[in-house]
């Protein structure tokens, strides 16, 4: 089901604070805190002494303490004290592989050993003064494929998100899909038509006329486990279209990780990097205030979406063609997972 010999999102840098944050990842309840000298660690959410919450405890010099009986708890799951106890013989729990980068916390659920921080993604935006970047978090009850799905097929940007970003030249113009090793890309481009509600503001705040006919793109990168980069602008018409200069358009990356919480429930980290106007903070929050509101009109369908399947497990669902970016991507991840369970039978073979 999930692919977890692999790189998540598991919290911005903000949540974590001097107190534990409990987060379920591909199944795995973990704890995470910082510790020694304010590095990120993550443990299993499980106090060895009599299975509490250690997410409920506090953060003491670096160490994780147990909030029921004051358990203390080291960063590579090993008790380190108790008061008026031995602990020499209690049981580890796991711990996991854990990285702070690019203004993400990032967790691998699955072997630690396995695990290289060099396969983490590179975000250029970060701490870069020619880009801007704002976003959230959203909690959903669905599949995380569902969500992918939807990102790979912005067909329903026309009904979904009517009053902001959707208009009929999406429905009428297709998309097309390829495959490149692990990558599943989908793009649409749409020539002198007229800029939906929420791009019209974006030319605005790129001292654009929002009057004038525009090309438009979107470009949309599906790379495992479950991480969906979206290019995403419009330019006047005329200008070049995407390869329009600076001065001629509104573009920008949305950005998504979806990052698996159960089989039916996801964390929805959501933003968007742009490089035009950068420095407008303003603009920024009006941006981010518009993205968090369509995302919020894609939360209700997903999750109404997920009862529905849940409540009619047999039936067959169509399959046509605005829907192979989803369809390739379950493909991607359905060999990639295959591998990965392959080669976990292969190692406790004796």
């Amino acid at each position: 089901m999930f692919l977890k010999n692999a790189w998540y999102v598991a919290s911005t840098p903000d949540e974590l604070t001097d107190k534990p944050l409990g987060r379920t990842i591909c199944g795995e309840n973990i704890a995470f805190y910082r510790g020694e000298a304010n590095r990120v660690a993550a443990v299993e959410n499980f106090c060895p002494h009599r299975g509490a919450p250690l997410s409920l405890g506090k953060v003491c010099d670096g160490k994780l303490v147990c909030g029921y009986h004051g358990l203390e708890m080291g960063c590579d799951g090993k008790t380190i004290a108790m008061p008026g106890q031995r602990v020499r013989g209690f049981p580890a729990i796991k711990s996991y592989a854990v990285v702070e980068r690019h203004g993400f916390v990032w967790v691998w659920p699955g072997d630690a050993a396995l695990a290289s921080p060099d396969t983490i993604p590179h975000l250029e935006w970060h701490n870069n003064p020619a880009w801007a970047y704002g976003g959230g978090l959203f909690h959903i009850q669905c599949d995380y494929r569902l969500m992918i799905d939807n990102l790979m097929d912005l067909t329903h940007e026309t009904y979904v998100h009517a009053n902001s970003i959707g208009q009929k030249e999406i429905d009428e113009v297709p998309c097309k899909t390829t495959v490149e090793g692990d990558q599943v890309i989908t793009s649409r481009f749409m020539h002198n038509i007229t800029a939906p509600p929420f791009w019209q503001m974006a030319l605005r705040g790129n001292n654009l006329a929002d009057d004038v006919p525009v090309d438009r793109w979107q470009i949309c990168r599906f790379t495992p486990p479950s991480n969906v980069m979206i290019e995403v602008g419009v330019a006047h018409a005329g200008k070049g279209g995407y390869d329009a200069a600076p001065e001629h358009k509104a573009n920008s990356i949305v950005v998504d990780f979806i990052t698996p919480e159960t089989a039916t429930s996801i964390h929805y980290f959501w933003g968007m990097a742009r490089q035009f106007n950068p420095a407008d903070q303003a603009l920024t929050a009006s941006i981010r205030e518009g993205q968090g509101k369509i995302f919020s009109e894609d939360l209700e369908m997903l999750e109404l979406q997920q009862k529905n399947l849940l409540a009619h497990p047999g039936r067959a669902l169509l399959m046509l063609n605005i829907d192979a970016g989803g369809v390739q991507s379950r493909k991607v991840l359905d060999r990639l997972i295959a591998q990965q369970q392959a080669a976990t039978a292969a190692s406790t073979t004796y």
